[in-house]
């Protein structure tokens, strides 16, 4: 069974855009059951959505990710983040879904820079 994946905010947008990066990245995107997702990640991509493209698009990305290993943000999470925040200044979202895919022992697949250097994290950074 190939491993588990945490996808980041960053990376799910990038994808669903459809950049250049969005297709480099969207090759190392897990099968549905290998594929985690914090609840504050379907918070951050629901937001996008409805902003760049509706309601409709929204609610189908949503319901794609209810296929794949939701996890919710519960007191082991939450106590995690609290220490990965410390130890490497990351924002409060960021630390969430960054100690889901310690919790789950996942590998994070992100285009978000805060991640670049960390442990178990995959990052495929935007060009400048």
């Amino acid at each position: 069974m190939a491993a588990q994946r945490v996808v980041d905010t960053s990376a799910w947008i990038e994808w669903l855009d459809g950049s250049a990066l969005g297709k480099k990245v969207g090759k190392q995107f897990p099968e549905k059951a290998q594929c985690v997702v914090p609840t504050i990640v379907q918070l951050e991509l629901s937001k996008w959505m409805m902003r760049e493209v509706g309601e409709e698009e929204a609610n189908q990305v949503i319901a794609y990710t209810q296929k794949c290993m939701v996890v919710p943000l519960d007191t082991a999470i939450a106590v995690l983040a609290a220490d990965l925040h410390r130890e490497y200044k990351l924002a409060t979202a960021d630390a969430v879904v960054y100690a889901t895919a310690r919790r789950v022992g996942a590998e994070l697949l992100t285009c978000d820079a805060h991640f670049e250097n960390l442990p178990e994290v995959l990052f495929f950074p935007k060009s400048a």
